[in-house]
């Protein structure tokens, strides 16, 4: 515990300390909590999303594999390698408990408003048409789910460090703040109690000088 002047002074500027460890300590469990409350909110929806996406590749690397069954392996690489759609990544930021995480979106644009696929369908399997399409329907959970958990690594660290310090004030400072108030007033006790002692002596060596002098 560090070394306090016991003084009236410095008392009452621990027990302002005091007051505010405690609130914010108070305010420090209460974010706590609602971190940790949407933690488990996101971890929920990070299982369903992750669940969707490895559905939806399984289903798509299926189609893949029909379709090369059918095709070959050069013509599929051909077929697919000039894509008629451009897809623009927009990220933006958003507030979670004072965390500040991203927020991820997209935007799908054709040449010309053509279509998704980048072949015709004189040449090709159904089969790829079906692995293209289901592509594209988990590309937006894929994003999600990478906004997702990088959402969790952020309150994770969040909730680690406002756990610290709300341990740090309920184990250490408040203790000692509580053990240094309670060490100097019981100073300033005795000293005003020694006080009181000695004024007593004086008052009765005063009255005694004073009984003498009237004799």
């Amino acid at each position: 515990m560090a070394t306090y002047t016991p003084t009236r002074m410095v008392l009452n500027q621990l027990k302002a300390r005091l007051r505010t460890a405690r609130r914010g300590h108070k305010l420090l469990k209460d974010k706590r909590d609602e971190l940790m409350r949407n933690f488990m909110d996101i971890i929920k929806r990070n299982r369903d999303l992750r669940n969707e996406v490895e559905t939806g590749l399984t289903e798509a690397f299926a189609a893949f594999s029909s379709a090369g069954a059918v095709m070959s392996l050069d013509f599929m690489e051909q077929a697919l390698m000039y894509p008629r759609s451009k897809v623009k990544l927009e990220v933006s930021r958003k507030n979670i408990m004072g965390v500040t995480v991203p927020a991820y979106g997209f935007d799908m644009q054709s040449e010309n408003g053509a279509d998704v696929l980048p072949y015709g369908f004189a040449q090709t399997s159904g089969d790829l048409d079906d692995a293209i399409a289901k592509l594209s329907e988990v590309f937006k959970s894929m994003l999600a789910l990478a906004e997702i958990e990088k959402t969790m690594q952020m309150l994770a660290k969040e909730i680690e460090m406002t756990r610290r310090r709300v341990n740090a004030l309920e184990y250490s400072t408040i203790p000692e703040l509580e053990d240094a108030i309670k060490y100097i007033s019981m100073k300033l006790s005795e000293n005003e109690n020694s006080t009181k002692v000695r004024l007593m002596k004086v008052k009765d060596m005063v009255l005694q000088k004073a009984h003498d002098f009237q004799y």
